[in-house]
């Protein structure tokens, strides 16, 4: 799997990934602690607003900033979003008023929505080949996992002799070591039909990706993952300091067992995909994540909670959870031309976050009111509900072409332009090429 690291470019963008993760995770550190210092303890409800913020913006911005940005060199968009997030990091210390944190961070998030998908869709253009992109998914599950843990320990440690300000400048570092790193490679820049209105531009990839049998599956999968991960995330410190009765330190090693399950996963996945279909793996993980949450609640109701139970059904979970999301790029790589992987990748980020910003208040909501037991078999059941949903949507049978028609497709559309022109229906794959129907 690390054989893919050897390619330069992706080297370097994988590097600058890897520095940006950190830096994000060094600021949501000390979002909290600032969130403490500003409104003590109404801090838990500043965190909520700050992180329903950094959702809304996923959601809303993606898209818009995909159809902005289709036209502008990748190298000199992902390098200005870095630096705008940079420089966002560097007036986070000077904030005062909760207003001020909420703008830089809409600020902060709406950079992030913009480039997180441009600097997806660019990885299968520097790696064409199945394989090696396997292997990139793969490495960027595990930096999404080791950032999740690698950060609040660093974070730590600078605390130890620091101010959580210093946070905030480790933050404006990663982001700037990103910058530098994209500015070392040259990046392959797709071409894009040029009569686009707006309108196209800002939907395009929505259309695409809701009209594509395999992505909606995608979606479905995306909310049982989402439904079972904020259990994870939302409950976990309920579960280990109020029903175990255990310490700070307790909270991060329940995590680490969840992210541990899911590099676990990530390791094994480029082989076991190189033998089984994208559709099983992603279904088997979520079945995966639906029987932890349901095991964990009959131990809790039966025994009552138990600390190696809980952490042998988080790491199951992580499992899953690496199962259902790893593979999704594939899906969308396979689903859309090179120009279009832009507004796809913005689909998918903003589609995927609209799960979590639906999943994570109920999951906070059903702990809250009715105790672990029904919430943990409530998010179990929406996370069954969306893999059977899944299963139906996605097709067993799922060749890398699908044929489906765009009847509302005008003669003059670029996919169909230089075709017989008249009145018969279009078909389209999935890869967008069009011929037509006698």
């Amino acid at each position: 799997m690390f054989a893919v690291l050897a390619d330069r470019t992706y080297r370097h963008l994988f590097l600058a990934q890897v520095v940006a993760l950190l830096g994000t995770g060094l600021a949501t550190v000390a979002l909290g602690l600032l969130a403490y210092d500003i409104s003590g303890a109404r801090a838990g409800m500043v965190l909520g607003t700050i992180f329903t913020i950094k959702m809304v913006a996923y959601v809303v911005v993606a898209p818009v900033a995909a159809a902005l940005a289709e036209r502008l060199p990748r190298r000199r968009l992902l390098v200005a979003l870095d630096l705008v997030r940079a420089g966002v990091a560097l007036f986070l210390p000077f904030v005062t008023e909760l207003w001020q944190a909420y703008l830089l961070v809409l600020l902060l998030q709406s950079a992030s929505a913009a480039f997180t998908p441009c600097f997806q869709a660019t990885i299968p253009d520097v790696l064409p080949e199945e394989g090696r992109y396997t292997h990139a998914l793969s490495l960027s599950r595990l930096a999404y996992d080791l950032e999740a843990i690698a950060s609040p320990i660093f974070a730590a440690l600078l605390l130890l002799t620091l101010s959580y300000d210093a946070l905030f400048i480790g933050t404006l570092a990663g982001f700037l070591a990103s910058a530098g790193l994209v500015l070392t490679v040259r990046l392959p820049r797709p071409d894009v039909p040029s009569r686009r209105g707006i309108y196209d531009r800002t939907t395009r990839g929505l259309r695409i990706y809701l009209a594509t049998p395999r992505l909606r599956g995608l979606l479905a999968l995306n909310l049982a993952a989402a439904a079972a991960g904020a259990m994870v995330l939302v409950n976990t410190v309920v579960l280990v300091r109020g029903d175990l009765g255990l310490g700070e330190t307790a909270v991060a090693v329940a995590m680490a067992a969840f992210g541990g399950g899911s590099m676990a996963t990530a390791l094994l996945l480029p082989r076991l995909l190189h033998r089984l279909a994208d559709r099983p793996v992603m279904l088997i993980g979520a079945v995966l994540m639906c029987a932890a949450l349901t095991v964990l609640a009959g131990g809790v109701a039966a025994m009552g909670p138990s600390w190696p139970f809980l952490l042998t059904v988080w790491a199951v979970a992580g499992a899953g959870y690496s199962a259902v999301l790893t593979p999704g790029g594939r899906l969308l790589r396979r689903s859309a031309h090179a120009g279009d992987r832009p507004a796809v990748f913005a689909a998918q980020f903003a589609l995927s976050h609209g799960c979590w910003l639906a999943t994570y208040p109920l999951a906070g909501w059903l702990m809250t009111q009715q105790g672990a037991v029904p919430a943990l078999l409530a998010l179990a059941g929406l996370a069954a509900c969306s893999a059977c949903l899944g299963m139906y949507l996605w097709p067993s049978d799922d060749p890398a072409e699908r044929l489906h028609r765009h009847d509302d497709l005008p003669l003059d559309h670029p996919h169909l332009r230089g075709r017989r022109q008249h009145s018969h229906a279009y078909v389209i794959d999935d890869h967008h090429r069009a011929w037509a129907v006698p």
